[in-house]
C-alpha cells in the first residue's frame, strides 16, 4: 500500500510523470502543442504558478505552486485525463496515455534558482501555431484497438518526427 500524498498550503511541489509507453511522445510538435494547450486550460481553471517545465520525450517534470495547495491532485487529474481523452480521439486510440501515478515532492525552499517561470504567452503561441490534426500522419509502435492491429494513417512514427526545440518556459 502506498503512503498518502503529502499536501500542504503555500508551497512548491516538484512533479514528475511519464507517458505509458517509453516512446518519446513529446518529441512530436503536435503532441507537445496539444499538451501545452491543455496545460494552459488547466492553469486558467485551477490557478497556479509554474516553473521549470520540461517535456523530455516520454517524461514530464515541473515545479508548481497551486493557489490552493490541497488541489494538486485535482489539477493533475484534470490535466492528465483531458490530454489523454483528446489525444486518444485525435489518434483513434482507446488505451492509457499516462503511466503510473505522478510523483510529487514538496520543495520547502521553493524551486531551484535555474527553474524559469513558464511564459504562458509563448505556450499559447506554440499551441496555436501547431496544427494538431497532423498527429494523424505519424505512426505509434502500439496498435489501437480501434484499428484491429492494422496500420492506418492514425499512427505515429518517431523516426520521421522532427526534433523540437525545448518547450517554452
Amino acid at each position: 500500500m502506498r503512503k498518502p500524498r503529502e499536501l500542504t498550503e503555500n508551497v512548491w511541489y516538484e512533479v514528475r510523470t511519464a507517458v505509458n509507453v517509453s516512446e518519446p511522445l513529446f518529441r512530436l510538435p503536435e503532441a507537445k502543442a496539444l499538451f501545452l494547450g491543455v496545460l494552459r486550460e488547466t492553469e486558467r481553471r485551477y490557478g497556479f504558478e509554474m516553473r521549470g517545465l520540461r517535456l523530455e520525450g516520454a517524461r514530464l517534470t515541473f515545479y508548481i505552486k497551486p493557489d490552493d495547495g490541497l488541489k494538486l491532485p485535482k489539477i493533475m487529474q484534470w490535466m492528465k485525463q483531458t490530454f489523454s481523452a483528446r489525444f486518444n480521439v485525435i489518434t483513434g486510440r482507446l488505451g492509457h496515455v499516462w503511466g503510473e501515478r505522478y510523483d510529487s515532492e514538496i520543495m520547502w525552499g521553493g524551486p531551484p534558482e535555474g527553474a524559469e517561470e513558464v511564459d504562458w504567452a509563448a505556450v499559447e503561441a506554440f499551441a496555436a501555431a501547431t496544427p494538431i490534426e497532423e498527429i494523424l500522419t505519424y505512426k505509434l509502435s502500439w496498435d489501437s484497438p480501434r484499428t484491429n492491429g492494422k496500420a492506418k494513417s492514425n499512427q505515429l512514427s518517431f523516426e520521421a518526427a522532427p526534433k523540437p526545440a525545448s518547450p517554452p518556459g
